[in-house]
């Protein structure tokens, strides 16, 4: 069976995106899951799918579950509608909000079919991730934080390594009576 891969962007970040390849017979039920654990969301909100063109245009509505919203034309729902059924094109684009209350907007672009799946995975699955995921709700730290201590963590040049105090000088060198602790026989008086 083909697999269709979507590109996932966060629409304030488009170099935040995630990968994800998932079966034309899958519904946009299982999309949908699989965008909220690709971005480290919980499922605790509302969302919706729209099917949309080139210019990012809102079309017709996928959504989560039966409400009693006035639209022109009835939604589809997430549960009973398989992804090949909305797939109308092979640069097929969808608009996919989550939690109205935060409103967060992501872009899904198809960006590739493969021909046959791989029987190691259990699809939908995220196979590609680029930057950091937002923050859903702040508790796990701003992105500017999270930016920080990645920086803290992997910045191990030789330059950061002399600033914080981890150069090479003075491993060597002794002082002349120094002790350990950099006291010496001249100070021996100054406690």
């Amino acid at each position: 069976m083909p697999v269709l891969k979507f590109r996932v962007y966060w629409e304030e970040d488009e170099s935040v995106y995630r990968d994800i390849s998932i079966k034309p017979n899958q519904t946009f039920l299982a999309l949908h899951t699989a965008i909220l654990q690709a971005f480290e969301f919980d499922t605790k909100h509302g969302a919706t799918f729209f099917r949309s063109n080139d210019n990012w245009q809102r079309g017709r509505e996928i959504i989560l579950q039966e409400d009693k919203q006035p639209r022109k034309v009835e939604p589809l729902l997430m549960s009973e509608t398989t992804i090949a059924a909305a797939v109308k094109a092979p640069n097929q684009k969808f608009i996919y909000l989550y939690d109205f209350a935060k409103n967060w907007s992501f872009l899904v672009e198809l960006i590739g079919v493969s021909k046959d799946e791989n029987a190691k995975l259990t699809y939908p699955v995220c196979v590609r991730k680029e930057g950091l995921a937002p923050s859903q709700y702040g508790t796990k730290g701003l992105v500017g934080d999270k930016l920080v201590e990645m920086e803290e963590k992997y910045d191990l040049n030789k330059e950061g390594m002399d600033e914080d105090g981890f150069g090479e000088e003075g491993e060597e060198e002794t002082n002349d009576g120094a002790d350990e602790f950099g006291g010496g026989a001249e100070d021996e008086n100054n406690f």
